[in-house]
């Protein structure tokens, strides 16, 4: 009984913090007027940094120079993966970014399952990225599009990346280190972006939540989610990052969808949750010895 209810909590927390990221990702488009798609990259990067630095208080000795190459491709990832994807939110519904901002880790799934089968997840992923135009792409902004889909390679590399940094540095250290590179890279392009709207004090403050809701919170929820839950159940929950854009593009931004763009969300989360049990079963039978 007690276990049962540990996991609901973590589902709990799982979902939380895919809200705490949509709510964050509102604020942000929100904000796009006054900064602009680059000046909330690099204020998120900024505050998100001083956050992690604040926490992990890393070590700067001790490490390798393929360590420190590790950690600053990291940020060029975060860096180019966060600007793509709000580059893509200025032009885009959020539902429809993140959507196809799926598309890089559910590409990745597919591959790591090294099954013949996997790849009906990606038929079934496309027909969704079909419907999610509506019946017309040229309902979508295509410069838009092409920044979903730099966003969704950009994650892909942020996940090989990631695994990378964890293991050369222990706890939080490369993340911290990595989103202090990233936030260095971010800083000319989004001091030009924005001007002088970074002297204004509530800009700042917006700018400093976004960036606790859309990466010191969640990190924080999925960490302990992660405690309670196989991590299996974890990726599949997060494939619903989609839905939970969607229904916050909807409350918060007033962004209405088709049905079909509806039905494309769903496609590809099905797509999500079917590849990445797929790529769990591919991990088991490796494991499994020869008998």
């Amino acid at each position: 009984m007690r276990a049962r209810s540990g996991q609901t909590s973590a589902l709990l927390l799982v979902i939380a913090g895919l809200a705490c990221q949509e709510v964050g990702a509102s604020l942000a488009v929100l904000l796009f007027p006054a900064v602009g798609p680059l000046g909330m990259v690099m204020l998120r990067l900024v505050f998100s940094a001083v956050v992690l630095l604040v926490i992990a208080r890393p070590s700067l000795r001790g490490h390798s120079r393929d360590g420190w190459l590790a950690v600053l491709a990291f940020g060029l990832v975060l860096a180019v993966m966060n600007a793509l994807f709000y580059l893509a939110l200025e032009r885009l519904p959020l539902g429809v970014t993140v959507t196809i901002e799926v598309l890089g880790p559910l590409v990745l799934s597919i591959v790591a399952a090294k099954r013949a089968s996997a790849w009906l997840w990606a038929l079934l992923a496309l027909a969704g990225v079909v419907a999610l135009g509506g019946g017309g792409w040229d309902r979508l902004d295509p410069l838009g599009v092409v920044f979903a889909l730099g966003a969704a390679a950009s994650w892909a590399f942020y996940i090989l990346a990631s695994a990378r940094v964890g293991r050369e540095f222990p706890r939080l250290d490369g993340l911290a280190l990595a989103m202090s590179a990233g936030a260095l890279l971010s800083l000319p392009f989004g001091i030009l972006d924005a001007g002088a709207a970074l002297f204004r004090i509530e800009l700042l403050a917006i700018g400093a939540a976004v960036a606790v809701l859309s990466s010191a919170i969640p990190y924080a929820l999925e960490l302990m989610a992660l405690r309670r839950l196989p991590a299996s159940v974890f990726a599949i929950l997060m494939s619903l990052a989609p839905a939970t854009a969607a229904i916050a593009g909807f409350v918060l931004l007033g962004q209405h969808m088709s049905w079909l763009e509806i039905v494309g969300i769903a496609l590809v989360i099905a797509a999500s949750v079917g590849a990445i049990r797929s790529s769990g079963r591919a991990a088991r039978q490796t494991a499994e010895p020869l008998g």
